[in-house]
């Protein structure tokens, strides 16, 4: 089986069946990082340029893991340190990068529709690894693996998202993904978080009530306060909002469930998160991280066109 699209520059461009095979792809690449040899030959011969416009360090080294399990040659590029400073433009850079006879790009950048911009000027594979507030497409990827390892499918399970839903590309990806596999979506948090009408654009139920989210939902998944993207005040301080919206010991504790917790970091713990919270046995974000080498593993393969 092959992808339906030569690119991922976001979730809604896959359909379930695309979905479907990176998550069963993955399991193949989590049995391999069990092994003592962990790597394959898999992209041996393929050329990957990481091309990070915004800092990174999750994002970054998972995916250069991801390439050197796979034995793919890489090359690491960061517009900090380049002709960007200088003033270069997007496509010079590209186009230069390509001259170098690259397969693929892996690209993060901080304009919302850049991915996109690119796989129109040029003939290499590209991988969105988030842009501007649009999507992050392989963190939702990863996070419907963690949740699927753990409760066996993603049909019929509830999610809550919960925080800083306006400046997250991660909700827009994750809400995607989990609707087009058949969960249930809550957003939760702040009223000045969360945009108005997601519920009738997105199809998705919407809470401002913390503890109601948590009793409804089978999965919490914690987002970061993006303060470096809020050029407004929208809540009076970040003790006040862990008051109101941080995930704390006590509230799961009341549920009459245990729910799974996760988050796609990096942690501002003791704002949205509760450090006894993410170190709990019900905290799976360790998993996320693990998992993220295996989702992008995946991704790269089947991009490089290799069989399924």
């Amino acid at each position: 089986m092959r992808l339906s699209t030569k690119h991922l520059l976001g979730i809604r461009e896959l359909s379930p069946q695309d979905i479907q095979l990176i998550l069963d792809t993955a399991s193949q690449f989590k049995e391999v990082l069990q092994r003592p040899i962990k790597k394959v030959p898999s992209l041996r011969d393929v050329t990957i340029v990481n091309l990070f416009y915004e800092n990174s360090t999750r994002t970054r080294i998972s995916f250069e893991l991801a390439e050197k399990r796979l034995s793919a040659d890489t090359i690491n590029f960061s517009a900090s340190g380049s002709s960007v400073s200088k003033g270069e433009t997007l496509l010079d850079t590209v186009n230069n990068i390509l001259s170098m006879k690259v397969d693929m790009v892996v690209m993060r950048h901080s304009a919302t529709g850049a991915p996109h911009f690119l796989a129109r000027h040029i003939p290499a594979a590209i991988v969105n690894a988030g842009d501007g507030i649009n999507e992050h497409p392989t963190q939702a990827l990863l996070d419907a693996f963690s949740i699927r390892e753990r409760l066996g499918t993603l049909e019929g399970k509830k999610v809550a998202i919960i925080g800083d839903i306006m400046h997250s590309r991660v909700a827009l990806s994750n809400i995607y993904l989990l609707k087009k596999m058949g969960a249930e979506v809550t957003v939760a948090g702040p009223p000045t978080l969360i945009p108005k009408h997601m519920a009738e654009a997105f199809n998705v139920r919407v809470e401002y009530d913390l503890n109601k989210a948590l009793q409804w939902c089978d999965v919490a998944n914690v987002l970061r306060i993006q303060l470096e993207r809020q050029n407004q005040v929208l809540f009076s301080s970040l003790r006040e909002y862990n008051l109101a919206y941080g995930v704390k010991k006590s509230l799961l504790d009341n549920l009459d469930k245990e729910i799974l917790v996760m988050h796609p970091g990096p942690i501002n713990r003791g704002v949205e998160l509760d450090s006894d919270v993410a170190d709990s046995k019900q905290s799976i974000i360790l998993q996320q991280v693990e998992n993220g080498v295996a989702v992008r593993m995946a991704v790269l393969y089947l991009l490089a066109g290799r069989e399924g």
